[in-house]
Formats: C-alpha cells, structure tokens, sequence
C-alpha cells in the first residue's frame, strides 16, 4: 500500500463527462484534487463501444464546460468523436486524471477525512469525494435469461462492438430503450435475421434541432427533479429516435415480438403472443445497475443500495454524487447537463466543509 502524502481537497472518482466537469470547477477554484478513473484513458468507455453508436443530442446541446465540441454543431457526433472530445477536454485544461486506478474502497478516518483506496495498492487521502461513476456500473439482465441453453451466445449490450460477435442466424436484441434499436439495425444491416423484444408501450419521438431547441427554450429539460412536473417526466418511460424505430420496423429481416417474458429451454425467447424460434444468439440492452459496494460509509445508500442525495449532496458530510440520472433535472442524464451539476456540487461542497 502507497500512502500519496497530503490531503487532498478532493479526489474525484471517475473520469466521464461528469468527472471532468467536476475537476474543471474544482481547477477554476484552486483546489488541490485528482481524478481517478479505472480505464487506460480517457474517454476508453465511448472508444470501445459498438461503432454505430451516436451521441442522443446535438453537439451544440452537448458540450462541457469551458470547451464547446469542435467541428459542425448540428452533427450527432459519434462515439469516437466522443472519446477524442473527452480527451481534449482533460488535455486543454491539463487535469489532474490518473488512469489505470480502480477504486476498491472509500472510508472514512478518524479525523473527518477520507481515505480512497485503489487495485493498484494506492492511498489518497482527502476532505471530499465526488462519485461519478454514474448509474451505468453493473450490466442487468433478466432472471430468465439462465434458462437458455449454453448453445445460445448471450451478450449484454457493453460487451457488443460489431455483428462478428454475434454469429448465426436467427439473433434476438432485448431491450426498449435506443441502443436496442441501433443494435437490432446494426445486426439486420449485416445480414442477420433479428427477433426484436422491445415493449410496444415505448413512446417515441424526433431527434432533431427543432426538438432540442423546443427542450431548452420551454425548459422541459431544466425542470427540477422534485418538481410536479419532474415527478410526472420520471413515471414515463425514456423515449426512443422515431426515426430509428420505424426504420428498424421497415427491415425486412426483422420482426418485433414485444415485451420478453420468458426464456425456453430449446433457447427461444416468449414476447407477446409469439415465441421465437431457436436462437443462435441473444443481445440483452437491458441496462444497467448500480454497484457501490467499494464505498464503506453506510449512509451515504439507500437500503436498496441506491445513493442518497439531494442535488448531488449527500449526507455524509463532504460527499457527492454526480453524473446520475435525474440528479437535478432532466438534462443530468445528457453530456451537456454536467457542467451545470458539476458546478453547484463543488460550489456546495468546498463551501460547506
């Protein structure tokens, strides 16, 4: 174990968008900090992702503080122009990120303060840690999907990069959510035969400027996560791309089984009304779920181990989340919402303790 010496003001965990929001204000104000992240770079999460991927807003709605994204705003960048943003980010403002540092356990000392240990047998001690390792830790998959044969290649969605990976034929992508879309085309495009479990209710609608500009301007985006009408937006369920729906709903290879409720033993899964014959492979976009057992400081979760915050503020002194969803509004869950997040969370923090 490597105790690194002084207190540190604060030791950011995570080095995403909400990451590198949160040192670029702990940076204006002079606060001595470092930011840890598990990967071997920045930006190493959007870099390896499946390559059709997009970012959801345009880049004019998406930028972080300090640096608007270069190039045509009105693009939806893709994933690499993501990870090559995010690593311009961290070099223009010379951040303080040290990679390869996977966080295994965060507790606290007998005099206040912090300690943040790491696999690589580091020690940093600091007055206050911001998580941002977001609500994206764990892959979830349904219960069901164990009674599916070991014939049956199963993958969650992190794990996909490109049809290769998926081999045979027919294939079914799990999920109701846009990277179920994108991945059901991406697979139909290379000549699969794609059963789509994807539940009818999903309501959908455009992506385009005039959406994004219509957000912003009636401040849907920025309604405040307590409000009558941020409780209301919460109880729906996220939207799909129209257009990559009825696109994907236009293929001829592919077929919509609706909600999966049930997995047989012969490797097929049961949707509404049909069940879909054996399958050589299932992608489960099913989403994720949160994973803090590395942090020791039992108030800071919820009894089903969910953080407790209010704006990012938890109460256990000199802790923070940030880069969750609904954090403060709508736009928490967008690249384009960290700054704002970012900066009242470290205003607060190195204001209050």
């Amino acid at each position: 174990m490597t105790s690194l010496g002084k207190v540190l003001d604060a030791v950011v965990i995570g080095a995403g968008q909400a990451g590198l929001a949160a040192a670029y204000y702990l940076q204006q104000r002079q606060a001595s900090y470092v930011v840890l992240d598990e990967r071997p770079a920045v930006g190493h999460v959007w870099a390896t992702r499946y390559a059709s991927l997009r970012l959801f807003s345009p880049a004019w709605a998406s930028g972080l503080p300090g640096l608007p994204w270069p190039g045509k705003r009105l693009r939806y960048p893709t994933k690499d122009e993501a990870a090559d943003y995010l690593r311009q980010y961290a070099e223009h403002f010379h951040l303080a990120i040290e990679t390869d540092q996977r966080v295994t356990n965060v507790q606290p000392t007998t005099t206040g303060e912090f300690e943040v240990h790491t696999a690589a047998g580091n020690c940093y001690h600091t007055r206050r840690v911001i998580v941002c390792t977001g609500p994206y830790s764990t892959p979830s998959i349904p219960p069901f999907a164990t009674n599916l044969p070991p014939t049956v290649r199963q993958l969650h969605s992190s794990g996909y990069n490109e049809p290769s990976q998926v081999p045979g034929n027919p294939v079914a992508v799990v999920g109701s959510g846009n990277s179920a879309l994108q991945i059901a085309a991406d697979l139909a495009t290379h000549g699969h035969t794609v059963y789509v479990a994807f539940d009818e209710k999903t309501p959908a609608m455009p992506n385009n400027t005039a959406m994004w500009v219509g957000l912003l301007s009636t401040g849907l985006l920025e309604a405040p996560t307590q409000s009558w009408l941020g409780r209301f937006m919460r109880r729906q369920p996220e939207p799909v791309v129209r257009a990559d729906l009825r696109r994907l709903q236009r293929m001829p290879t592919v077929q919509f089984i609706g909600r999966a409720m049930a997995a047989t033993a012969e490797g097929g899964l049961v949707g509404r009304g049909i069940t879909t014959p054996t399958l050589a492979a299932v992608v489960w976009a099913t989403g994720y779920r949160p994973n803090y057992s590395w942090l020791h400081l039992p108030a800071a979760l919820s009894p089903t181990g969910e953080p407790r915050h209010s704006k990012g503020i938890s109460p256990v002194p000199g802790l923070a989340f940030l880069g969750l969803d609904w954090l403060s509004s709508r736009r928490s869950a967008l690249m384009g919402g960290a700054g704002a997040d970012a900066c009242y969370v470290v205003q607060q923090l190195l204001e209050s303790t």
